[in-house]
């Protein structure tokens, strides 16, 4: 009698993880999940969930380790989480963010010790930057029981610390770098999320890169055919014209655009911008718009998963706002839910990136200059008379076929030969 097959077992190495409701964790929750749901076992190491509040979420502490059992009976298979208790700063600034990164080795070195000496090996090891250095520990966990490290890269976080002058230091720089040359040259695999990641990963080290994006569940997020009288849920008139920003609210990210375009617009009534979310700018803003006096801008909390669809469905327009510095540093994961919902976007961002690309290529949305408040104002203000239905059409056409999760995990599988 043949021995059935050993089933296929994926580690994930991060910062974040389900149940965070936007950016990586995000992510990684859904690629866990699909792994599973499609018969792979797999593992996680991770802290308790904080982002992108800065605080832990019910019911989790954050004073000892926690391990969690998911069974899938469809598949067989089982995903086993280990939560590592990890330095959350109150008010996230450059210095503090390091901190918090250098101390996750602790946290996590006895779960990835643990795994190393009594637990099943696994197939695949699959780490993901930010922050950096936990390739280590992959590579650290390879040595002694095989497997294949994917190091996967979501923002360019050295390369962003510099330009955002979150850190500084020219001797600190180099070391960052030195260390992760070493990463991307030990590791099996190394992906991205953007063709203009990849261009700069492949800048660093001469190998491959495999483009591995970002995708959005097309069949939660969908376009709305009541989207005026969805308004109303959240008070506005059917004829509001609705400018939503909803994501993380961080000071690095230029966010107080939004408010002086809002300055600039006060005269048109029917005009209003909603900024939902929440992190360590968000009181600043709302200071900024009190003492403005402005009566156009809504701040609400981030969205509850049934009703995000119809919340992003509430917007006329969608503000993807980033410093000029930022370029190909970072890829706004919003833009994938944007496009599944068929919104219309107001981009900034430089000619030649990745957003500027997928936006002005496919006709899914406006692109304007970073840092030019004036801009987006006119920007705004042109599309409150212009008909966006081509636009939206284009951008469900494009996360149909580009965005699909079982598209993009199925490719991801077989570049990293785990078919």
């Amino acid at each position: 009698m043949n021995k059935p097959a050993r089933r296929k077992s994926i580690l994930l190495l991060s910062h974040n993880f389900s149940p965070e409701p936007t950016g990586i964790g995000k992510y990684n929750g859904e690629m866990m999940n699909w792994f599973c749901n499609n018969g792979y076992d797999t593992t996680i190491i991770t802290t308790f969930p904080y982002y992108p509040f800065w605080k832990v979420q019910a019911p989790y502490t954050n004073w000892w380790y926690k391990k969690e059992i998911i069974t899938y009976p469809e598949t067989g298979a089982t995903m086993t989480i280990h939560r590592c208790p990890i330095y959350i700063p109150n008010f996230p600034t450059g210095k503090k963010r390091m901190i918090q990164d250098m101390l996750l080795w602790p946290s996590k070195l006895w779960p990835v010790l643990n795994h190393i000496l009594f637990k099943k090996k696994h197939d695949l090891l699959i780490t993901i930057a930010p922050p950096f250095h936990l390739a280590l520990m992959a590579f650290l966990y390879r040595r002694f029981r095989g497997g294949k490290v994917n190091y996967h890269i979501q923002d360019l976080q050295i390369e962003a610390a510099r330009q955002l002058n979150i850190v500084v230091g020219a001797k600190l720089f180099r070391f960052l770098y030195k260390v992760e040359g070493y990463i991307l040259r030990k590791s099996n695999y190394v992906s991205t999320i953007s063709a203009g990641m990849v261009k700069k990963v492949k800048g660093k080290v001469d190998r491959e890169v495999l483009f591995f994006p970002n995708w959005a569940d097309t069949s939660f997020f969908y376009p709305l055919a009541n989207r005026a009288e969805v308004k109303q849920k959240w008070d506005f008139k059917e004829n509001d014209f609705i400018c939503l920003y909803s994501g993380s609210i961080g000071e690095k990210q230029g966010l107080e655009s939004i408010i002086q375009a809002a300055k600039n617009l006060r005269g048109i009534e029917q005009i209003k911008f909603v900024i939902a979310g929440t992190g360590p700018y968000k009181a600043e803003l709302i200071r900024l718009a009190e003492e403005a006096g402005l009566t156009n801008v809504f701040f609400f909390p981030i969205q509850d998963k049934e009703n995000f669809n119809a919340f992003l469905n509430m917007a006329d327009i969608h503000l993807i706002i980033q410093k000029g510095n930022a370029g190909d540093l970072v890829m706004p994961s919003k833009l994938t839910t944007i496009l599944a919902v068929g919104g219309t976007c107001i981009a900034t961002a430089a000619t030649g990136t990745s957003l500027y690309q997928v936006i002005s290529d496919h006709n899914v949305g406006i692109v304007i200059s970073s840092d030019d408040n004036d801009e987006l104002a006119s920007a705004i203000k042109n599309c409150l008379n212009k008909n966006l239905d081509e636009m939206r059409q284009n951008a469900r056409a494009y996360a149909l076929k580009y965005l699909n999760i079982d598209n993009v995990m199925n490719t991801f599988l077989n570049d990293v030969g785990m078919v």
